[in-house]
């Protein structure tokens, strides 16, 4: 029973000596992503484009497509696409890795969205939050703001108040992305 009470001692000595320290982590990557983007994320991985069944990697911004047979990763779309009008046409948002693998499963799902056209895009928005991307028309209208834990972020001239998370129509499909409209 001695070694017992020891023992536990020794144990909650060892933890209270060390800090559980819990973060949050919240990413967002509005600068990454083009003008030509759907409005209302604050972070995305890829956009599906339900109109001709492919994909563009924001981060890496590359379009991913298949050709022959196998996806493939280039800084635009083939000449077959030459047509398509990326600021008209519909973007899903997508968070799961390599959506492409499932393919099928993304196509049967977003297919309903093929022949859109009525989703707003960046460049056509006012909201300050956009203009820290650098082919937004009003992209020299932010200012870096110091924030009082001593990071710094990119934020509209005069714009400093916190605005609550917009990710889109909350339907919750992939990761809860919704679909792409970013409708409020």
């Amino acid at each position: 029973m001695k070694k017992l009470t020891i023992l536990s001692l020794l144990i909650a000595g060892l933890m209270a000596g060390h800090q559980v320290n819990a973060q949050v982590s919240v990413s967002v990557n509005i600068g990454a992503q083009p003008v030509w983007g759907p409005v209302g994320y604050d972070y995305v991985n890829y956009y599906y484009l339900p109109d001709i069944d492919a994909y563009y990697d924001v981060p890496a911004h590359v379009f991913v497509y298949n050709e022959g047979g196998i996806w493939v990763r280039r800084a635009a779309l083939p000449p077959a696409f030459a047509g398509y009008d990326l600021y008209h046409g519909y973007k899903v948002v997508i968070n799961d890795p390599n959506p492409w693998l499932r393919n099928q499963v993304y196509h049967d799902k977003y297919i309903v969205y093929k022949g859109h056209h009525d989703q707003p895009f960046i460049r056509e928005s006012r909201d300050q939050k956009y203009y820290v991307i650098h082919d937004h028309p009003m992209h020299g209208q932010y200012r870096e703001v110091n924030h009082p834990v001593g990071h710094v972020e990119n934020h509209p001239a005069g714009r400093v108040e916190n605005h609550p998370a917009d990710h889109g129509n909350g339907n919750g499909h992939d990761g809860g992305s919704g679909h792409g409209h970013g409708k409020k």
